[in-house]
């Protein structure tokens, strides 16, 4: 269904996702300098640092990252993913179990990719009005669904039992009448790097 926004401020914290090991980059891509010299990671992280008072950015245990002045120790904080060597659902298994151990408070959680630099600002403050507890938010633009993907807190615990996998697809497939689907003129919902060539594509 498509989502109508309420004019109320919602409380939504985020989760950068960035335990992935760029296979199919060759090399660390989270450490690529993109044209403003900034590394791909740096670029992610004062995104959301500008939209979320409160994030959590999940790594591999043994990272050694350079985060830039986006990171702020006082409000935004490192979870290492012991399984993240299972690919994304493991790391989200591992960041929400560590959400609901931790008494997080906010009515939903912003999944974010942290490969995906063209991400707008404004994209993701529109999709923080339409969040609610019960609710799984999915942006799209011109029909195709991307990221982030904000996950109410009744949805929790079941990500929390994600053990491997690709992420939370069957989470989302099998909430349909939760899913809020919200239309944004931004086609950085979905591109992100997976290969060097993708560096090259339009600003």
């Amino acid at each position: 269904m498509n989502s109508e926004p309420q004019s109320e401020q919602i409380a939504v914290m985020a989760l950068v996702m960035a335990a992935g090991v760029s296979r199919r980059f060759g090399e660390d891509k989270r450490r690529v300098r993109l044209k403003d010299g900034r590394t791909l990671l740096e670029t992610t992280l004062t995104m959301v640092a500008r939209v979320y008072p409160h994030w959590w950015l999940v790594t591999r245990p043994e990272d050694d990252l350079a985060l830039g002045a986006a990171f702020g120790p006082g409000t935004h904080r490192r979870l290492a993913a012991d399984h993240a060597r299972n690919g994304l659902g493991g790391s989200l298994g591992d960041a929400f179990r560590h959400l609901l151990v931790q008494g997080e408070t906010a009515i939903a959680a912003a999944v974010i990719l942290a490969d995906m630099p063209w991400l707008q600002a404004t994209t993701c403050g529109q999709l923080n009005h339409h969040a609610r507890a019960e609710r799984i938010v999915l942006p799209c633009h011109e029909g195709r669904r991307g990221h982030p993907v904000l996950f109410g807190r009744d949805f929790w615990p079941m990500l929390a039992e994600l053990q491997g996998g690709e992420g939370a697809r069957n989470v989302v497939q099998a909430n349909q009448q939760a899913v809020s689907v919200v239309d944004v003129g931004d086609d950085g919902i979905w591109r992100d790097i997976d290969t060097p060539q993708d560096l090259h594509g339009p600003p």
